[in-house]
């Protein structure tokens, strides 16, 4: 099974929303089509839905994806929230300190409410924290 893109463009973001299996392959070839909607869209703001299903990826492939990913994302995103509906435990935490150690303008939210609220503050110019998912 392969997995599949449901781009809906927002005024100033793209809203992806991706199924399929949870398999290392996967997450890279969503990316890689997700980069090419943004280059072919001019639109650099992102927020990932990640549905995907099947067991969790381990940590070590977490930080190989997110640390090559990184390379690919740095100055071609202004902005990527992402929201993995499936999350275990802190990995997407993790793995956006990795992306953030590496130049790559990221958050992980729990909702997509929330992650869209910081998507929309970036693109007025508001700074200020956010919550990070599971944060009370």
């Amino acid at each position: 099974m392969s997995y599949k893109l449901k781009i809906t463009p927002k005024p100033t973001y793209l809203h992806v929303v991706v199924t399929g299996p949870n398999k290392p392959d996967t997450v890279k070839r969503y990316l890689e089509g997700i980069r090419r909607e943004c280059q072919a869209r001019k639109c650099f703001r992102v927020l990932i839905e990640e549905r995907l299903e099947g067991p969790r990826l381990g940590t070590m492939d977490v930080f190989q994806l997110t640390s090559e990913e990184s390379g690919r994302a740095q100055g071609f995103l202004e902005s990527l929230a992402y929201v993995d509906v499936n999350a275990e435990g802190d990995l997407m935490k993790f793995a956006e300190t990795v992306a953030v150690n590496r130049g790559v303008p990221m958050a992980v939210f729990a909702t997509v409410g929330e992650a869209e609220q910081w998507l929309l503050g970036r693109a007025s110019g508001a700074t200020g924290a956010r919550r990070p998912a599971g944060a009370a």
